[in-house]
C-alpha cells in the first residue's frame, strides 16, 4: 500500500481522547515500513500533536489524501473518500442499526473496512481490544452509582467517596481511592440495610478480569452462584466484608427438549436449544455487572418482564445497581434502554415508563450505561492498545488494495476482520446482508 497514512481525531464525545497509535508506536512503525504518517491536530487528544510530530508525523487537518486511516470509534460519513481504506471499532457486525448508514456510505464509496473487534486468531480470540480499561472504568463507575442510589436512599455508607473513572485522571489515583473504601468497609462496615453486599460478574472474559480486578481491592469474599440461595446462613462477616460471584454459561441457561446437560459449543451453536435461567439469581444480588458478549440468538441476563415484576415494590428489591459495560441496547440486560457519558453515567430504568429517568432511585434498578469507558483511562488504555496495533500496522500497510481480496497480502488475523473490500461483504460477512 502507498503512504502517507492517516490518523484521525477522535471526536464521538468531549471524553474521547484515545488514540490508535502512540508517538512511539507510530516511530517504529515508520522505521519498519518506511511510511509516512499525516495526524489530525486534537486538542483533546491524551498525546498531544508536538509528539507526534517529533516522531516524525505531519500535523494536517485534511487527511483525504491518505488511502489507509487509523481510528478509534465510529467515523462520521462524510469524512470518507473513494476507495480508501478504514481501520476502526465500526460496531456494525451485529447490524446496530444506528450505524447502517455509515456502512452503506462505505459500500457506496467501494471502500475497504478492517474492524478491530474481528482480529482473531485461528481460534476466534480477540487479539486487540480494549476490554480490560472498560472493565476498569466500568467497575468504578459502577461502585460510584452503587454510593449515589444509597445517597438517594439516605443510607450512610462508603461508597460515597467514589467518583467516576475520568474524574482521577488515570488509573493510579483510581484504585487508590478504591484501596482508601476498602480500609473504610474494614472499619466502618457495610450499611445494615445492603448487607451482605453481593456482586455479580456475568462473563469472565478480559472486561469481566478488568471489572474484578478493582473490585478484589476491597475485602472481597468470592462464593460460587449455588452458594448464593444458602449465603445467609453461613457464619460470614457481613459488616466488614463483600461478596463476590462469577457466572459462566452454565449458570445462565439450561437445556430444553431431550438435552440432558449443558455442553458450551452446542450452546454457541445452538442457542435456541436452551433458555435463561438466570433469574433465579437476580433478587440474591446487589450489584450485576454485565460483561458478556451477547447477540439476538442468546437469552438475556434481565427481562423487562422481570424487571416490572420485581421492582413493583423497589423498597424490597436488593438488587440496586446494574453496571452493563457490555452496553447491548435492549439486549442482555434488556432495560438497557439507552447509552450514557462519562458525565452522567447512570439512569434509572422507570418499569412503569419503559424509559430511562435521569436519577438515582426510582421505580427499578439504577443502571451504569457509558458506551466508550475505556475512554475514561485514555493514556493507559491507548498505550496497551497501541502496542498491539503496531505489530499489525505494516501488514496493513504493505498490503496492496489493487488486487483480489485473496491475493492482497494482507495476513490471515487482518483478512479475518475485513468486513469490505472494495465495497463489497467479504465471504465471512456475507450474513450483513440481511441487516441492509
Amino acid at each position: 500500500m502507498n503512504s502517507p497514512v492517516g490518523i484521525r481525531r477522535e471526536d464521538k464525545n468531549d471524553f474521547e481522547a484515545r488514540v490508535p497509535l502512540t508517538p512511539d508506536d507510530m516511530a517504529a512503525v515508520i522505521k519498519e515500513t518506511g511510511a509516512e504518517f499525516v495526524v489530525q491536530p486534537s486538542d483533546l487528544r491524551v498525546l498531544p500533536d508536538d509528539l507526534y510530530k517529533q516522531a516524525g508525523a505531519q500535523i494536517a487537518e485534511d487527511i483525504s489524501g491518505c488511502p489507509l486511516v487509523l481510528a478509534v470509534k465510529e467515523i462520521p460519513e462524510e469524512f470518507f473518500h473513494e476507495g480508501n481504506t478504514y481501520v476502526f471499532f465500526s460496531h456494525t457486525i451485529k447490524g446496530q442499526d444506528y450505524n447502517m448508514p455509515m456502512l452503506r456510505k462505505l459500500m457506496e464509496l467501494k471502500c475497504n473496512l478492517i474492524d478491530y473487534e474481528k482480529i482473531t486468531d485461528e481460534q476466534g480470540r480477540r487479539l486487540i481490544f480494549f476490554g480490560r480499561y472498560a472493565g476498569l472504568a466500568g467497575m468504578i463507575d459502577t461502585l460510584w452509582a452503587l454510593g449515589k442510589r444509597l445517597d438517594a436512599e439516605n443510607i450512610d455508607n462508603p461508597f460515597s467517596d467514589i467518583k467516576v473513572t475520568y474524574q482521577y485522571g488515570g488509573l493510579p489515583g483510581a484504585k487508590e481511592a478504591v484501596k482508601h473504601l476498602s480500609r473504610r468497609i474494614k472499619s466502618e462496615g457495610i450499611p445494615d440495610q445492603i448487607a451482605p453486599l453481593v456482586t455479580g460478574f456475568a462473563g469472565y472474559g478480559n472486561v469481566s478480569r478488568g471489572a474484578q480486578e478493582i473490585y478484589d481491592i476491597l475485602p472481597v469474599v468470592e462464593i460460587e452462584p449455588d452458594e448464593l440461595p444458602w449465603l445467609m446462613g453461613q457464619e460470614y462477616d457481613f459488616k466488614h466484608q463483600v461478596f463476590k460471584v462469577v457466572f459462566k454459561e452454565e449458570h445462565m441457561v439450561t437445556p430444553v427438549g431431550d438435552l440432558d446437560t449443558f455442553e458450551l459449543l452446542d450452546y454457541y451453536n445452538n442457542p435456541e436449544r436452551y433458555r435463561s435461567v438466570f433469574a433465579k439469581y437476580l433478587p440474591e444480588l446487589t450489584v450485576l455487572v454485565n460483561c458478556i458478549f451477547w447477540d439476538t440468538m442468546y437469552p438475556r441476563l434481565m427481562t423487562k418482564e422481570f424487571a416490572q415484576h420485581y421492582y413493583s415494590e423497589p423498597e424490597s428489591a436488593k438488587l440496586k445497581v446494574i453496571g452493563d459495560i457490555s452496553v447491548d441496547i435492549e439486549g442482555a440486560v434488556e432495560p438497557t434502554v439507552k447509552a450514557t457519558e462519562p458525565d452522567n453515567p447512570a439512569y434509572i430504568y422507570d418499569i412503569y415508563k419503559d424509559e430511562a429517568i435521569d436519577a438515582f432511585t426510582g421505580n427499578g434498578p439504577l443502571i451504569m450505561a457509558v458506551d466508550n469507558l475505556p475512554c475514561e483511562l485514555p493514556l493507559e488504555s491507548s498505550k496497551e492498545f497501541s502496542k498491539v496495533l503496531k505489530k499489525f500496522a505494516p501488514g496493513i500497510i504493505n498490503a496492496d488494495f489493487n488486487k483480489s481480496f485473496n491475493e492482497c497480502g494482507l495476513p490471515d488475523e487482518l483478512q479475518r476482520a475485513t468486513v469490505l473490500y472494495k465495497g463489497e461483504f467479504t465471504p465471512d460477512f456475507e450474513y450483513m446482508k440481511n441487516f441492509l
